[in-house]
């Protein structure tokens, strides 16, 4: 036989190694958040390696791969969708990984071996005639034992060693073959009863073949006898077939699906519970109890998406994403919406595993979730800020009035926000739920100041009607507030209560100077038209004032111009420059020198600029002057009067009709 050629054609179609997760976990709240006690399994430290497949897996690939294509197209849109696993399944001879299977006969006795050529045996393993190829391999070497012992090849140490290699080449051929049975399990549409009987029967030849355990395969001629451990090689492949067929599971770009992370892992609980049903159905009972199949099988699935999920959870994900994760690993993984489903009991138990995540990994998951909320909750309290300003404020749109009181939704949409993410972060942990209570109250605080702070910059910007109701609309929705949260989440409410009292004494401060600047404009409104009217009383009279009652006339004006501004600037009255009008006149009717009179007018012309001619007239008339003489006053004290330049709260007399003076000649 020619040594070089090679015994199995292999196809390098093996995928990365998954990370391993720590089966090392504290009991702590991590365990009860995922539900699960930590697991001390036997075979927990066995590693994921590659393995060697048949040269036509490609072709078996391509054509899953392309069933699973057409599979994963759709959009999933559900969160929580039960799975409806499919019992079709047929038992009948099917194709496989390009190879037919045949079914050898199971007889009670061991096949007796036969003294074959290397190739031949080769052949007999590559069309999956195991139980004779392994009676030939075995032949062939009790029969290099034997020669061995009888020092055959005492002369010729090269051929012991071709010989023994040839018969670990073998070995390893079959090996081979077991895994890809294994792998080919899950990836066939069918399984085939008697192939899996077969590697039963194989397995248990090999170790009774080969009972001294403690015996590893060594280099040279040492590796004649030894066990090949093909149980241990069958748990490998296991572990092998449910990582590649959880790598499998479709799994969209962000950019192809928003929504990529549920639809994957509704993939994946749909996919890896059909192929858990069909472990249960058609899988198991090829297997003796001492294998414990759904066992195994369900702790190897359990590894592969505890490695999937580490890898998931590396990557860069936003809030929603983040709660997608956490929610699936807390609340749906062991449920019947996975496997916990009816349709797995009761061969499959999801008590002994253990934890999905390890806890740093866990506690990383929730502390990122909580660093994204803290954007999210702010968004949604920067939003609510936002349509006040600009669909109320701005537009000056009245608030609703409910049971005679001003009203705003403010305290319905934030306890709103709070109670949804605090609820649906409770149901992930309790832990997580107080975290995401304190981070809303948190953002709450800042919120509170912030709508307080917008507010104010905002009615002091312009006079607004309708900064009264929305004055009291929000003090009324903050305690109400206040009474909610405190109620519903039973939280020390202390700090809050500082903050609304110091929005409240501003907001009643703001209140309290427009209401004060509404009062002094009206006080400047009456205090203008009392001493307008009274001028006017006084110069429409038409009679002129006698000499001995003019000095009583002029000093009962002043005191009651005297007690009139008194009264209106005690008040809070601010029109100062409204206090000379009446004593002007008062002093013009009372002045005895004619010659000072026209003095008395200059001032008067002069502190009231919007004066006219007729008016000065009419108290002139009223002082009981001639018409020369007032003539002669008005040419010398009056100026400019028919353009007055009168300022804003100057125009007084404007305001005033001037009588009409008739003179006779």
């Amino acid at each position: 036989m020619n040594r070089n050629t090679e015994l199995v054609t292999r196809s390098a179609t093996s995928e990365p190694a998954s990370l391993t997760n720590s089966l090392g976990v504290e009991k702590m709240e991590v365990a009860s958040e995922l539900s699960s006690p930590t697991l001390h399994s036997e075979d927990s430290g066995f590693f994921e390696r590659s393995i060697k497949t048949m040269l036509s897996i490609r072709k078996s690939k391509l054509s899953l791969n392309k069933e699973k294509g057409k599979e994963g197209t759709g959009t999933w849109k559900g969160k929580r969708i039960s799975l409806r696993f499919s019992k079709t399944y047929e038992n009948k001879s099917t194709t496989c990984n390009g190879v037919e299977e045949t079914s050898e006969k199971i007889t009670a006795e061991p096949i007796q071996g036969k003294p074959l050529s290397v190739m031949e045996i080769n052949e007999l393993i590559q069309k999956r005639q195991l139980l004779e190829a392994f009676a030939s391999i075995k032949y062939l070497e009790d029969e290099t034992i034997a020669e061995r012992n009888d020092e055959k090849y005492k002369d010729n140490p090269q051929e012991l060693m071709r010989k023994s290699k040839d018969v670990d080449l073998l070995y390893n051929s079959i090996t081979n073959a077991i895994q890809s049975i294994v792998v080919g399990t899950l990836e066939c549409p069918t399984v085939e009863d008697t192939m899996l009987t077969s590697l039963v029967t194989l397995i248990a030849l090999e170790e009774a073949a080969h009972p001294n355990t403690s015996n590893a395969a060594g280099p040279g001629s040492d590796l004649l006898g030894t066990p090949r451990k093909w149980r241990e090689e069958w748990r490998k492949a296991v572990n092998e077939s449910t990582r590649k067929r959880v790598q499998r599971v479709p799994m969209a770009s962000k950019e192809e699906e928003s929504s990529w992370l549920d639809s994957h892992l509704h993939f994946l609980q749909k996919y890896l519970g059909e192929d858990l049903l069909k472990i249960k159905l058609l899988v198991k009972k090829s297997y003796p109890e001492e294998y414990q199949v759904c066992d195994v099988y369900v702790e190897a699935f359990h590894k592969a998406i505890a490695s999937h999920l580490q890898y998931l959870s590396q990557r860069p994900l936003e809030f929603n994403e983040l709660y997608t994760l956490l929610d699936w690993v807390a609340n749906i993984y062991r449920s019947e919406l996975f496997l916990g489903h009816p349709d797995l009991k009761p061969e499959f138990k999801t008590e002994n595993l253990s934890l999905l995540l390890t806890p740093a990994d866990w506690d990383k998951l929730k502390n990122d979730y909580i660093t994204s909320a803290k954007g999210k909750i702010k968004s949604y309290f920067g939003n609510i800020l936002r349509l006040e300003v600009t669909e109320k404020w701005e537009k000056e749109v009245h608030p609703e009035v409910k049971e005679n009181l001003y009203h705003s939704s403010l305290s319905f949409d934030i306890q709103t926000i709070i109670g949804e993410h605090v609820k649906i972060s409770g149901a992930i942990s309790k832990s997580l739920g107080t975290k995401m209570l304190e981070l809303c109250l948190e953002e709450l605080h800042e919120f509170i100041q912030r709508f307080g702070e917008d507010f104010v910059v905002w009615s002091t910007a312009q006079d607004s009607p309708i900064f009264a109701p929305y004055f009291a609309a929000y003090i009324n929705s903050f305690h109400d507030l206040m009474s909610g949260l405190e109620t519903a989440f039973e939280v020390n409410i202390e700090e809050l209560q500082k903050i609304l009292a110091a929005l409240t004494r501003n907001f009643t401060n703001i209140f309290l100077n427009k209401l004060r600047a509404k009062t002094q404009e009206l006080l400047r409104d009456i205090h203008k038209y009392v001493v307008r009217e009274y001028i006017t009383e006084v110069i429409k009279s038409r009679r002129k004032i006698n000499k001995e009652a003019r000095q009583q006339v002029s000093e009962k004006m002043n005191q009651e111009a005297r007690i009139l501004n008194n009264t209106l600037i005690d008040q809070g009255s601010d029109s100062n420059w409204l206090l000379p009008a009446i004593h002007h006149i008062a002093n013009i009717i009372g002045e005895k020198k004619k010659d000072k009179i026209k003095e008395c007018v200059k001032e008067l012309c002069q502190d009231y600029p919007d004066i006219k001619k007729e008016h000065v007239l009419a108290v002139l008339v009223l002082r009981g002057l001639g018409r020369t003489r007032r003539a002669a006053i008005l040419q010398q004290s009056y100026r400019a009067l028919e353009s007055p330049d009168g300022g804003e709260g100057s125009t007084l007399f404007t305001e005033i009709d001037a009588p009409v003076i008739i003179s006779c000649f």
